[in-house]
C-alpha cells in the first residue's frame, strides 16, 4: 500500500511512530547527562570516567548500524528491530544495575548496539512507506523529532535523578523500548518482506556495502552530505569553548542561547518540508551547501580580524545553523533514492558516514586544544567547503537517475 493509497491518518501514524523510532538514541545520550556526578559518585569513581559512556554509545551507534542494514533487508523490519529493542531493554537494566563504571561502560556500548537499529530501521521505513519524492520532507520531520529530544531530555533526566535517582533513567528508557516494541507488533505494518537473496556472510555485506559506495548518486550526497552535517557536530562540541570559556556566560545563560541556536537548526529542518513543495532536491541542496560555505567564511575572517563580538557571533550562527537542517535531509533523501531492494543497507552506510565523519571532525576541536572561537570555526570552515567541492566538482556524476522502482540498481543490487 503506497502513501497515496493509506488515509492521511494512517500516513500521520506512520510518521509519528518512525519519529519515536528515531528518539530512542538521543534519549538515551541525552537523558542521563546531568546524572553524572551521581553516577560517578555511586560508581566511585570520577565523571571524567562516566564520560567515557558517552564515547562507547558513540562507537556502538555508528559500527552497529553497519550490522542492522544488511539484517533489517534479510528479515524485514520487525524482526531486527524486536530484537535490537530487546537487547535495548537488557542492557538498559544492566546500566541501572551496574556496580562498577567498567560495568556501566560495557552496558552503555550494549545499549548503543541494541538501540541504534531504531534509527536505522526508521531511515529505512521512509523509502518504504512514502515515494522518493516525499522522502526529504519525511526526513526533515523526523529530524524535528531527533533535534527537539535534546532540548527537553537533560530536564527530564534532572527531575528522574533529583526525585528518584539516577538508575531510574535507565528504567523509564526501558519502558520506553517495551512500548515502541508493542507499538510495532500491534500497530505499524510490515514495510519490507524478508528478502532470503541477501546474504549475512561477512564478505557479502562488505561487497553490499562497496556496491552502494559505487554508485556516485549514492556516494557523492552521502559523503557531501555528512561534511555538511558536521558543522553541526563541530559547532556542538565548541559550543562552551565558544560561549562560556571566550565570553563567559553562566552554565544558565549558556543553556539559554544553546537552546535559541537549536531552534535555527530545526527551523531550517522545517523550513525544508516547505521548499521541497516548490523546488527539487538537489537545487536545495546545492543552495544550502553554497550559503552554509559563505556564512561560515564569513564568521571565520570576521573572528579572525577580531570583529565580531557576543551578539555577532549568535545572529551569524543563527543564519549558519538552519541551513545545516536544511541540506542533511535533502542529502539524505537524494543518497536513498535509487534504492529499495537493499535500503536497509544503504541506510545503514549512510548512518555510518554520517557518524564517523561527524566525530572525526568534532574530534579534531579537541585536538586543537581549541581554547577561543577561531580554531572551531576553522574547522566548521574546512568541512563546509569540503562538502561543496564534493557536489560542484561530481555535479555530473551525482544527476539523479530514475526513481527508485525503476532504476536498475534497485532491483540488481
Amino acid at each position: 500500500m503506497t502513501s497515496m493509497t493509506r488515509s492521511r491518518r494512517a500516513n500521520f501514524l506512520i510518521i509519528l511512530i518512525l519519529g519515536a523510532l528515531s528518539t530512542v538514541s538521543p534519549f538515551s545520550i541525552d537523558m542521563y547527562l546531568p546524572a553524572f556526578p551521581q553516577i560517578a559518585h555511586d560508581l566511585r569513581t570520577t565523571p571524567a570516567e562516566i564520560s567515557l559512556s558517552v564515547s562507547g554509545y558513540f562507537v556502538g551507534l555508528a559500527f552497529g548500524q553497519l550490522f542492522y542494514g544488511p539484517v533489517l533487508d534479510r528479515f524485514g523490519r520487525k524482526p531486527p528491530l524486536y530484537a535490537g529493542l530487546a537487547l535495548f531493554v537488557l542492557a538498559s537494566i544492566g546500566c541501572a544495575t551496574a556496580r562498577s563504571p567498567e560495568a556501566f561502560i560495557a552496558f552503555r556500548l550494549l545499549q548503543a548496539i541494541g538501540g541504534c537499529g531504531a534509527g536505522v530501521g526508521a531511515l529505512a521505513m521512509v523509502r518504504d512507506f512514502f515515494p522518493v519524492d516525499e522522502s526529504a520532507k519525511i526526513i526533515s520531520l523526523l529530524i524535528l523529532v531527533i533535534s527537539v529530544s535534546p532540548l527537553f531530555a537533560p530536564s527530564l533526566g534532572s527531575v528522574i535523578t533529583a526525585s528518584a535517582g539516577w538508575p531510574w533513567i535507565f528504567s523509564v528508557l526501558t519502558g520506553y523500548a517495551l512500548i515502541l516494541i508493542a507499538v510495532l507488533a500491534l500497530v505499524l505494518p510490515e514495510g519490507h518482506k524478508p528478502d532470503r537473496g541477501i546474504s549475512l556472510h561477512p564478505a557479502a555485506i562488505v561487497g553490499e556495502f562497496r556496491t552502494i559506495m559505487a554508485l556516485p548518486q549514492f556516494s557523492i550526497y552521502a559523503i557531501a552530505g555528512a561534511f555538511s552535517f558536521a558543522g553541526l557536530f563541530i559547532y556542538v562540541t565548541g559550543a562552551p569553548i565558544i560561549f562560556i570559556g571566550v565570553y563567559h556566560l553562566d552554565r544558565a545563560m549558556f543553556g539559554l542561547v544553546f537552546a535559541g541556536l537549536a531552534c535555527a537548526f530545526i527551523g531550517g529542518s522545517q523550513l525544508n518540508i516547505w521548499l521541497s513543495k516548490w523546488h527539487q532536491n538537489q537545487k536545495i541542496f546545492r543552495v544550502a551547501l553554497i550559503c552554509q560555505a559563505v556564512i561560515i567564511a564569513v564568521i571565520l575572517a570576521g573572528t579572525w580580524r577580531g570583529w565580531y563580538g557576543l551578539p555577532s557571533n549568535i545572529v551569524l550562527l543563527l543564519l549558519y545553523l538552519p541551513f545545516c537542517g536544511v541540506a542533511y535531509p535533502n542529502a539524505a533523501a537524494l543518497a536513498l533514492a535509487p534504492f529499495s531492494r537493499n535500503i536497509g543497507s544503504a541506510s545503514a552506510l549512510l548512518g555510518f558516514l554520517q557518524m564517523a565523519i561527524g566525530a572525526l571532525a568534532s574530534t579534531s576541536v579537541g585536538l586543537f586544544h581549541a581554547t577561543s572561537s577561531l580554531p572551531i570555526y576553522a574547522v566548521m570552515t574546512v568541512s563546509a567547503v569540503i562538502g561543496l567541492a564534493i557536489l560542484l566538482a561530481n555535479r555530473k556524476n551525482a544527476a539523479t537517475g530514475l526513481p527508485a522502482q525503476e532504476s536498475p540498481n534497485a532491483v540488481t543490487q
